[in-house]
């Protein structure tokens, strides 16, 4: 269980670092950051389950008010701004890469690039397609071409989410939870 808790807690916070990282500011209002490679690996190297809970405890702490965000963002305010839609998605985000790495009988890097495709960028941004549509009063169209210069970055976090997930296997497979 602590095992479990401290797996939660160490990627909650390779999330918040990764919004160190900085920001790209889009026309949308929505930044292009790394904190989307977090949420990747919360759920090919937790799993599910714990990529989920890690995600979420990332999201209490950042909506209490801990300007944890790329841009040192936080607070309730993000839930009335156009990025509302990738933070509901990202822990449906973590969830779907976990299942997927899980359950997918092929290699693990493999398994966790499409994991992180699928769960990371195809899920991720329908829903943030979706918050940005009914934030910025576009039509649904609209907001895909306003999300669309993610897709490049995207496609690129997704390729390094599944390279760090294979060298954590072949490194330290104990500490790969997805497949455990």
């Amino acid at each position: 269980m602590e095992k479990n808790l401290a797996h939660i807690a160490l990627f909650a916070a390779l999330i918040a670092v990764l919004g160190l990282v900085p920001k790209i500011d889009l026309a949308s209002g929505v930044p292009i950051t790394a904190q989307s490679l977090g949420i990747m690996l919360c759920g090919t190297v937790l799993g599910a389950k714990r990529g989920a809970l890690a995600v979420l405890l990332f999201l209490t702490l950042t909506l209490a008010g801990l300007p944890l965000l790329s841009g040192g963002r936080g607070g309730l305010g993000l839930l009335a701004s156009p990025t509302v839609g990738y933070i509901i998605g990202f822990p449906m985000a973590a969830f779907t890469a976990g299942l997927i790495t899980t359950h997918l009988k092929t290699g693990i890097g493999y398994a966790a690039t499409i994991g992180a495709a699928l769960g990371g960028i195809l899920l991720l941004n329908a829903v943030g397609v979706l918050g940005m549509s009914v934030m910025l009063d576009k039509s649904l169209p609209e907001a895909a071409l306003l999300a669309a210069p993610f897709l490049v970055g995207d496609s690129i976090k997704a390729v390094l989410a599944g390279a760090i997930t294979q060298a954590i296997a072949k490194m330290r497979p104990e500490a790969l939870l997805s497949r455990a």
